[in-house]
């Protein structure tokens, strides 16, 4: 793909290191994602990546930038719309305030499992969704697993819901995040994913809230101490490329692009099984005291003002209703 000329010096660098393959490539597709190397979402790309550069006889290959090297989700987005980067794994939450759809799938307690956010995504309602991102010069590829998110903190247990009172707890930089955080009484602090360590550990926050891969990948296990899995949102993650990198490809090449995403999702799912026991396993051995019996009835019944603020519109309103019948 053509580099633009509002390249980031960052991504420069990072290009000059491509590996022999990717530069026996006729064409490199750059993939952002804030995980660390080994992450099923960065391995799910790179498993992606050698199914198109299989599937196109080595004339197409991906080069994973992994870590946040060219920057957090919020900066990525923007580099992806102008094509600066071709593709980015990115977290439902900062698309809510781009593509409105997003929000209704960030919703606290949308889906009722993870059974649940899957038999929606992969059917009809998960492509409409993917198709709303083209209006913002994205293209919509194929979904992730986030896992069930639930709350850590170095403060307290959480065992009700009135101990969430009073905790500054960081959330993605997404509206509908902070609407929830202030309805379950605590303070929502929006920062970077990568601020979250240093400011548990200084106390500019007392905790965040997360999956179990994320929560010792990052090693937050190690400034926060409690961990209750009252699992209030389950929101997959979605795999967008560069509508200016896609409408740089042959209607061919794109349908290879297209399929070898949706191939990679089983590895993924598979992947991100394997690493949740094992990151779970990490963190009760590291003896942090995992909260597990907690009645969720008043979460869910807080959310009522979260749900009549975001969701604005019939069309919205009906996507509430098609995903809460969904068997």
């Amino acid at each position: 793909m053509t580099i633009t000329k509002t390249l980031t010096a960052a991504l420069l660098a990072s290009v000059a290191f491509v590996g022999q393959a990717a530069a026996a490539c006729e064409i490199t597709l750059r993939s952002s994602d804030t995980h660390p190397d080994g992450y099923p979402t960065v391995e799910a790309v790179k498993h992606m990546g050698a199914l198109l550069q299989d599937r196109s006889d080595g004339r197409i290959c991906i080069e994973v930038f992994h870590s946040a090297q060219l920057g957090e989700e919020r900066d990525t987005i923007e580099q992806t719309r102008f094509g600066v980067i071709d593709l980015n794994r990115v977290s439902m939450g900062p698309f809510n305030n781009l593509v409105e759809q997003t929000k209704v799938v960030s919703l606290p307690f949308i889906f009722r499992s993870v059974d649940h956010m899957h038999r929606v995504m992969d059917g009809p309602i998960g492509d409409e969704i993917l198709a709303a991102f083209e209006p913002h010069d994205l293209i919509g590829l194929a979904y992730f697993d986030g896992g069930s998110r639930s709350f850590y903190n170095s403060q307290r247990p959480i065992e009700s819901f009135e101990d969430m009172a009073g905790l500054k707890i960081r959330v993605m930089q997404s509206d509908i995040f902070v609407d929830m955080m202030t309805a379950m009484g605590a303070s929502a602090t929006p920062l970077p994913y990568g601020e979250v360590y240093s400011s548990i550990q200084t106390g500019v926050i007392d905790g965040a809230e997360n999956n179990w891969p994320s929560f010792e990948s990052s090693g937050h296990y190690e400034v926060a101490g409690y961990y209750t899995l009252n699992e209030h949102l389950i929101v997959p993650e979605v795999l967008v490329m560069s509508k200016q990198s896609w409408d740089g490809l042959s209607a061919d090449d794109q349908a290879l692009v297209r399929q070898a995403a949706r191939d990679s999702v089983p590895v993924m799912r598979e992947m991100w099984a394997a690493r949740e026991k094992a990151s779970e396993d990490q963190v009760r051995a590291a003896g942090v005291q995992i909260i597990t019996d907690i009645d969720k009835t008043p979460f869910i019944e807080a959310m009522v003002p979260v749900y009549e603020k975001h969701v604005t519109s019939d069309e919205l309103r009906d996507l509430v209703m098609r995903i809460q019948a969904t068997e």
